[in-house]
This record gives structure tokens, C-alpha cells and sequence, in this order.
């Protein structure tokens, strides 16, 4: 599962990074509102991020965030 999220949320990435935004502070966005108006339709981005559970997206964040810290 966790890999599938990662799959997508570079998928959401790449899109949103192609048109010109700023990703992380879009997928910030849409994590803290679940306002989908913060991620891009194009390259199907906007549906694939939905489709996540935010709160089980959150944890792999967290624990990967903490994992790679681990590794310093």
C-alpha cells in the first residue's frame, strides 16, 4: 500500500510541478484542507490523490520522515 501511495503522490508531483506550481506547498495544502482545488487535474492528478486516505497518507509521511532522520 505504501508503495502505491508513494506511486501517486509522485505522480501528483510531477503534475503539479509541470504546470508551473509550487508541489509541496500544494500537497501541504490539500493534506491540511482535503481541498481538492489545491491539486491539478492534469495528468489525472486530482482523482489519483483522492482516491488516498489522507490520514493513512499522513503516517507513511510521518514514519518515512522519521525513518530517513534515523539515517543522518
Amino acid at each position: 500500500r505504501e508503495e502505491e501511495m508513494r506511486q501517486t503522490m509522485l505522480t501528483v508531483y510531477n503534475a503539479l510541478k509541470e504546470k508551473g506550481y509550487n508541489p509541496i506547498s500544494q500537497i501541504v495544502g490539500y493534506i491540511l484542507s482535503e481541498d481538492p482545488t489545491y491539486i491539478t487535474t492534469h495528468n489525472n492528478a486530482r482523482s489519483l490523490i483522492r482516491r488516498l486516505d489522507r490520514d493513512e497518507l499522513l503516517q507513511a509521511l510521518v514514519k518515512n520522515y522519521l525513518k530517513s532522520s534515523e539515517n543522518k
